[in-house]
């Protein structure tokens, strides 16, 4: 489909979905954005819902301005998947004592490494700008810096909620790795702190809701919002980049005698900030639970534990400011998937698929989450399909 265009108070809101299947909190987030009198732009993905000062799902363009809850708490979080040379042939029937290696290898939920990862020690690790990136760290936030020891443990960890590590299959039966996830705690604080600090700046004060605080350009809190996102984004890159190694070094163990082939990893942000131009404005464009998705770039579009995953690659629709969804979406909370669902029903929607199938990961089932084909099939205007996954492994937090 192309996009629906609503009326919005500064911008049009271009919709790439069923207005009407929206809820309605999440309409009135939409219209709230559009009020912003930095605004130049609106699109919306397929996977919109309801979010903390703007839905999960949009695309905001804004000159000289950018409003870190709008951007969210997990700064910079992604997705990165890799093909192999395996394939269908070389798998056990059992796939258990893989997941249990990548959970003794992958530090899930609040944990960390108890030693940080050195990356020198890891198959083919390679990531551009490593050396200074922790030199930037002197840079952040006073507030959250006493956090940098644990900052450093959980680089190369994976969190919980909806991130994940899968062990794929793709159509035509090769496997593929793939994984989601973010700045972890530090990313966390950091937003936090910076929320707080736009909500105190006198422009903001008149604004329809206060979670949609900006900083401004030429300010000394734009400036220290900037470097602290921009180092997060990074942390989260690396985070990634540094779980896909260790992910790799597993495989290549456990599949020893196939000796595993790894082709260059794909990897996208889908929370997070940067600086385009569009219609010959310098724009600060945030991607809230979205890809960038320019002309022949790669992205990753995943669904929920039991379904499946898309690689695509985008066209480059200006319109959605270069953009597509970044996964299926949630068509419910987890609070009322947690009361609606059981862990029977778990299990069943999750048949096939070595993963958790306990009560601690109830509010992750499928039927918590909108159709994926459904998603993919509302944005053939921004993204071509290069592959189709389905999950045989899910590791979650």
């Amino acid at each position: 489909m192309s996009y629906v265009e609503l009326p919005g108070a500064r911008v049009p809101i271009r919709m790439w979905t069923d207005p009407a299947t929206v809820e309605d909190v999440a309409m009135q987030q939409l219209r709230n954005v559009a009020t912003l009198p930095w605004i130049k732009g609106l699109a919306v993905m397929p996977d919109v819902h309801y979010g903390k000062g703007a839905t999960v799902g949009s695309v905001i363009a804004m000159e000289g301005a950018v409003c870190p809850a709008a951007v969210g708490v997990d700064i910079g979080c992604g997705m990165s998947a890799v093909r192999t040379s395996l394939t269908a042939e070389d798998l056990p029937g059992d796939l258990s004592r893989l997941r249990s290696r990548i959970e003794q290898a992958i530090p899930v939920g609040r944990g960390m490494h108890e030693e940080p990862v050195d990356p020198e020690r890891l198959h083919g690790f390679s990531a551009p700008g490593w050396e200074g990136f922790w030199e930037r760290f002197d840079g952040v936030a006073e507030a959250v810096k006493f956090r940098q020891e644990r900052a450093v443990k959980q680089m190369g960890s994976l969190g919980s909620g909806n991130h994940f590590i899968e062990f794929c299959l793709d159509e035509s039966g090769s496997v593929w790795l793939m994984l989601h996830s973010g700045s972890r705690n530090i990313g966390k604080e950091l937003a936090e702190y910076h929320i707080g600090e736009a909500r105190k700046l006198p422009h903001n004060q008149g604004l329809v809701d206060r979670d949609l605080a900006v900083f401004i350009a030429d300010t000394p809190q734009m400036a220290a919002y900037r470097h602290d996102l921009f180092w997060a984004q990074e942390y989260a890159k690396y985070n990634r980049a540094l779980m896909m190694a260790i992910f790799q070094d597993v495989v290549r163990k456990e599949f020893k005698k196939a000796k595993p082939v790894f082709e260059p990893v794909i990897s996208c942000h889908h929370n997070y900030v940067a600086e385009e131009r569009y219609e010959g404005m310098d724009l600060l464009v945030t991607r809230k639970g979205a890809i960038r998705a320019g002309g022949g770039e790669y992205g990753i579009i995943p669904g929920s534990m039991g379904t499946g995953s898309y690689i695509v690659k985008g066209l480059g629709n200006a319109a959605s400011f270069n953009s597509a969804s970044h996964g299926a979406g949630r068509k419910m909370s987890r609070n009322a998937a947690k009361k609606r669902f059981s862990t029977r029903d778990l299990e069943e929607q999750t048949r096939g698929v070595e993963c958790r199938k306990d009560a601690g990961v109830v509010d992750e089932i499928p039927s918590a989450y909108k159709p994926i084909e459904k998603v993919i099939d509302q944005q053939r205007d921004l993204v071509e399909v290069v592959a189709k996954l389905k999950q045989l492994v899910c590791v979650k937090g």
